[in-house]
This record gives structure tokens, C-alpha cells and sequence, in this order.
């Protein structure tokens, strides 16, 4: 039996499956945009990203990795929408105290990376894999800096520009189609690069952390937050090796990488590192809230619409309601697999963090030689 072919996920098709533009992330306009799907793109799309997980050629760690743009564009035109309905306009995890709203901790986790990277009013910024561009705004807020978002994702761009504008921040933000793998920009054009729970969709660390080397002026800061196994992670145990797989399905990432692969590609690219920590196991006991709470919990531990759709109780309201939707004709077929693939990813997420082998939070903080 032939497999279905893989559906390049190009600007064209990004134009014509999200045909609807929807200014807003309330409830009723996640409804609004699953709507407007162009039905047929959906459903090959679902397929294309099935391929690199299921029964095809496509199913290998070096298929993946040498399919990279194809793997992770595909992935945020299916998720973006879910995302912003679910987490708001910043898709990354944070470290929580008591009493602190799940807002401000994101707020803060993106705080404490641009204070670590010394980001101050004027410097010219870039943000790698900026998503819808959460991070970039709060950036912009706190430091009054000039921030440039760089993405391979054509939607998440549209949606980047649309929150702009309503932000009022067009004059302090740029965002730019490009690989990150291979950035579109001169070398030694920016002050400072970050890049929040977004490098881990490269198929090789070193290669995207030199490309933010390349493009960082001589004295320059680097700053992120990779996604990372720790040492704890046993390749040998079979419990880990599946919990660690449902988080690269669920998240689309070639293959995770350990701290210690990540902080030596680093130091490889040629920062010389100023700061190393997983923010995920170290300080828990003054951030005292696991990092995973809110999507862990029946209990919603936020207020709000999507605090409930974070919780295993909004979680299975939403099933329910895509159900409901696609049996309607309303949300394109494929759209419970993208809700069933959300929670293997969750799962893994949860299980990785338990089991202490997993961390969404390692810090990285480097800077590039004046020579």
C-alpha cells in the first residue's frame, strides 16, 4: 500500500488552509477558525505529520532530522490555533510560586531570560522562533528594546503582525520569514539573541546556536531556554525511551537532546558561558509550584477561560466539543487527532518531569568574544 504524499506546507498552502483571519484568541473565535479551514488542506496535513510517527519511510530519526522544516511547519499550521486557545499568545512552560497567577509567571520567566542577557532600551534584538511573538512583545515592554522575530512559519507570522498592531508595537518589532538553521540576516547585526523552548526543533544544537553566534555582534549576549533530557534520562530503560518519544511526536522536535549536548554545542558555536541551570530542578523550593501544575490538575488553578482549558477537565470539554464540531461539519476531519496528539504530548511532558528526565527550562546564557 503506497504512502500519501507529503504535503509541503508552503506559503501558498498556509494562505489557503487558514482562509480565515480571526483577530482575537476568546473561545468563539477558536470555533471561528477551525471553521474557515480549508477541509481538504487539514486532513493531508494531519496525514503528512502522521507519516514521521506511523508506518511510513518518513518514520526515522534521520528522516526527521533531514525533513526539519517540513516536520515542524506542518506541526504549528495544525497547533498554532490549539496553542493560543489553550496558553495564550506565549507557548513556553515557567516556573510558578504560590500565589503567582499563571500569566505572571510566564511574564516572569521571560523577564528573568532578558534581565540574565542584559537587554537594555535601544539595542537591536532577535528572537529566534519567535512563535506568535508573546515573548518579543513582553520584551519590547520590559526593556524598550528593538525586537526582530524570526519563524519559519508563515501563520504564526500573519498572527505575529495582527498582534502588533494591536499592541500599538509595529515600530519596535519586525518579523521575518527565514530557517533558522540558515538565518537571512548579515553577520554581526544584532545585540542580543534569544530564543525561549524554540531551538529544540533543530536537528543538530550547534548548527542553530552558530547561526546565533554568526549574526550576534562581537560582545554580544546569547540566551535560551532549550529543551533538554537531564542526566537522569537512561536510554537502556524502556519506560524513559517512550515517555521521551511522546514528547518528540507531540512536539514535533527531530530528537531531544541531553543538558550536557546542548551547554558543549554552545561552547562549540563560541560563546564563551557566563550561566548554565535547569530552572525546571533547581530553586523549586522557592518557585514551588511545579511547572507542569496547570495542564496536571482537575483542579483550575488559574482564573479565567483558558485556565479551564489547561485543566484535564477543560481538556476532555474540548474533545467533547471537537467532536461535536467535526460530526457537525464544522471542524475540519483531523482535528480530534490534533487534540489526541496535544495530549501524548502533555503525557510525556508530565511523566518526563516526574521522573525528573525532562526539563523545558535549561538555561543557557553566553556571550561572543570581542575578538
Amino acid at each position: 500500500m503506497s504512502q500519501p504524499a507529503i504535503l509541503e506546507p508552503t506559503p501558498e498552502l498556509s494562505k489557503e488552509l487558514h482562509k480565515t483571519v480571526v483577530k482575537n484568541q476568546s473561545a468563539t473565535s477558536f470555533i471561528s477558525r477551525l471553521r474557515g479551514k480549508n477541509k481538504d488542506l487539514q486532513k493531508q496535513s494531519v496525514k503528512t505529520y502522521g507519516q514521521f510517527w506511523k508506518d511510513s519511510e518518513n518514520n526515522t530519526e534521520e528522516a526527521r532530522a533531514s525533513k526539519y522544516k517540513t516536520l515542524t511547519n506542518t506541526y504549528y499550521n495544525l497547533v498554532t490555533d490549539f496553542y493560543e486557545y489553550g496558553w495564550g499568545e506565549s507557548f513556553h512552560f515557567a516556573r510558578r510560586s504560590k500565589g503567582e497567577s499563571f500569566r505572571d509567571s510566564i511574564r516572569r520567566q521571560e523577564q528573568y531570560l532578558f534581565g540574565n542577557a542584559q537587554i537594555r532600551p535601544g539595542m537591536k534584538v532577535l528572537d529566534v522562533g519567535c512563535g506568535v511573538a508573546g515573548p518579543a512583545r513582553e520584551c519590547i515592554r520590559f526593556t524598550g528594546a528593538h525586537v526582530t522575530g524570526l519563524n519559519n512559519n508563515d501563520y504564526q507570522i500573519q498572527r505575529a503582525n495582527i498582534y502588533a498592531a494591536k499592541y500599538k508595537q509595529q515600530d519596535y518589532s519586525t518579523f521575518v520569514k527565514g530557517d533558522f538553521m540558515d538565518m537571512p540576516f548579515e553577520d554581526n547585526t544584532f545585540d542580543v539573541t534569544y530564543s525561549i523552548e524554540a531551538t529544540c526543533h533543530a536537528p543538530v544544537l550547534k548548527d542553530v546556536y552558530s547561526q546565533m553566534y554568526r549574526v550576534l555582534k562581537p560582545g554580544g549576549t546569547f540566551a535560551i531556554y532549550e529543551w533538554c533530557v537531564t542526566d537522569k534520562y537512561d536510554e537502556t530503560n524502556e519506560l524513559h525511551k517512550k515517555i521521551i518519544r511522546d514528547i518528540e511526536e507531540g512536539d514535533s522536535l527531530p530528537k531531544l537532546f541531553s543538558t550536557k549536548v546542548a551547554l558543549q554545542a554552545a561552547r562549540d558555536a563560541g560563546f564563551n558561558i557566563e550561566v548554565s541551570c535547569d530552572l525546571a530542578h533547581e530553586g523549586t523550593e522557592i518557585n514551588s509550584v511545579p511547572w507542569y501544575s496547570d495542564v496536571d490538575s482537575s483542579i483550575i488553578l488559574s482564573s479565567g477561560f483558558q485556565a479551564f482549558a489547561r485543566s484535564r477537565f477543560g481538556r476532555s470539554f474540548t474533545t467533547g466539543l471537537l467532536r461535536a464540531l467535526e460530526a457537525a461539519h464544522i471542524a475540519p476531519s483531523g482535528s480530534i487527532k490534533v487534540q489526541q496528539l496535544l495530549e501524548t504530548a502533555l503525557t510525556g511532558l508530565i511523566a518526563g518531569a516526574r521522573l525528573e528526565i525532562f526539563t523545558p527550562m535549561f538555561l543557557i546564557v553566553g556571550r561572543k568574544p570581542l575578538n
